[in-house]
């Protein structure tokens, strides 16, 4: 048993081709918007390869074609599981772009309902990070963050949880304005970009923040932070916040 699957996306995105192929072509472009930290050896033939939570799958890039078309994917394992990326790129008149995304692969097992879950509702969080990115800090590097807090069996609680810490009634909704204080020296204010099932992303003046539900069982943090940033400081202080909200 298993499942194949392609999930097509359309991103209408006011950022030029230029400035959207160095975000989905570059390590330091795709480590600001996607997971864990990247490195690109460009062109046919070439590797995206991404280290995240202990894992470092390479994908092999079968298409290059610069400021039009980016295709790059894992080999297919043993049990045949592997994704692949596609990215077609149109330029648009007032430095806009249309960028199509599709996602294709296989996912083995007679659990893949769960698993295809979680990939689409992250796969939403990704893409809409992406515009998001290029919309707000199109061009900056982003240092990227990622912490496991708790292990979470009522995801219900979990989420009206973080919507508290936010400052609001309920869970967490696209469009709400939020304020979060990580027990640091400051207080985050922002607003929430995007909101499903299984992911929270907020838009901050220097950061994108994300939360997500493991697929293990974890509320996991996969921030994005521009500026000036001690990533050791934010680790610890990211860690100890998902401890204390979510014990």
């Amino acid at each position: 048993m298993g499942h194949e699957f392609e999930v097509t996306d359309r991103l209408e995105i006011d950022a030029t081709p230029e400035q959207v192929w160095d975000a989905i072509a570059t390590g330091p472009g795709i480590t600001s918007w996607f997971m864990g930290r990247n490195e690109v050896d460009g062109g046919v033939g070439g590797t995206v390869k991404t280290a995240f939570g202990g894992y470092e799958p390479t994908s092999a890039i079968t298409a290059w074609d610069p400021l039009e078309r980016l295709v790059y994917g894992t080999e297919p394992g043993p049990d045949g599981r592997f994704v692949a990326y596609e990215f077609l790129i149109e330029g648009r008149a007032g430095a806009s772009t249309v960028l199509r995304t599709v996602t294709s692969g296989f996912l083995p097992g007679d659990d893949w309902e769960d698993e295809f879950e979680a990939m689409t509702a992250g796969g939403e969080l990704f893409f809409r990070t992406l515009v998001e990115y290029l919309t707000t800090f199109p061009g900056r590097r982003a240092e990227p963050l990622t912490v496991f807090g708790p292990m979470s069996e009522d995801w219900d609680r979990a989420w009206l949880t973080l919507g508290r810490e936010l400052g609001l009634a309920g869970r967490p909704e696209t469009g709400d304005r939020v304020r979060l204080s990580t027990g640091s020296v400051s207080t985050v204010e922002g607003e929430v970009y995007l909101a499903n099932e299984q992911t929270v992303g907020i838009r901050t003046p220097d950061a994108l923040l994300r939360f997500v539900r493991g697929f293990q069982g974890p509320m996991v943090a996969m921030h994005h932070l521009f500026g000036d940033v001690d990533p050791e400081k934010q680790e610890k202080i990211w860690a100890d916040w998902l401890a204390r909200v979510f014990r």
